[in-house]
């Protein structure tokens, strides 16, 4: 019997790293679902589509041929071919695979290729509606978040790090706008599952919320 985990989470409380951290511990595949949206999003904006217009987007998923293969254990996002896992790490990916999330037809459109590696494989699923739509049965589910401001110093850092041009009030203001969409579309809104175990790691070092993490899991995994 394969192991499904979900973390789900507002944008910024370290989902990505720390899923992939613990997946390596545990020896499971972990699969960042945000990263599939940021790819669509990605090909509606080089496409001059509006990504929140449905009628500019759905016509594109014809196009569109996104996939992820693991290299040395690492989750790396294919649009027709191409890698683009580098390309589509940028603040106005981010706002742009928020919107088409919002259209049921790219979550459609996305889901079959997620619960295909959910069921083949032990793994680490992160992203907005995991324990709610995507793997409603996962083994252990929980909703990672912390505070606004600890959120979008986080991004902030990483985004600097990759040498990009950003101030820390844009990231927080692109933050807070991406909660509230996330948190307020009609398709698979963000919010935490009822069977979901809340961790705030606001204030956390990233090596604490790993073990905070860790620990959840185990213990969850050994009552079963």
């Amino acid at each position: 019997m394969v192991k499904n985990i979900a973390i789900d989470g507002p944008c910024g409380a370290g989902k990505s790293t720390i899923a992939r951290t613990l997946a390596k511990k545990l020896g499971y595949i972990y699969v960042d679902t945000g990263a599939l949206y940021r790819a669509v999003g990605f090909y509606a904006l080089s496409k001059g589509a509006k990504p929140s217009n449905a009628e500019d987007v759905v016509p594109l998923l014809s196009e569109i041929d996104v996939n992820i293969a693991f290299v040395n254990g690492e989750q790396r996002v294919f649009l027709n071919g191409e890698d683009v896992s580098e390309k589509i790490r940028t603040p106005e990916i981010s706002m742009a695979a928020s919107d088409v999330s919002a259209i049921p037809e790219v979550r459609k459109f996305l889901f079959g290729l997620q619960l295909k590696i959910a069921r083949e494989n032990n793994v680490i699923m992160d992203g907005r509606d995991i324990g709610t739509v995507v793997l409603p049965n996962a083994d252990v589910k929980i909703f990672l978040t912390a505070s606004p401001e600890d959120r979008a110093k986080r991004r902030y850092e990483e985004l600097k790090c990759k040498g990009a041009d950003v101030t820390y009030e844009e990231i927080y203001s692109d933050l807070l706008k991406r909660d509230y969409n996330d948190s307020h579309r009609e398709t698979a809104p963000l919010k935490k599952a009822e069977d979901a175990i809340l961790v705030d790691t606001t204030g956390f070092p990233f090596e604490k919320s790993v073990e905070t993490l860790l620990g959840v899991i185990l213990s969850r995994l050994e009552g079963k």
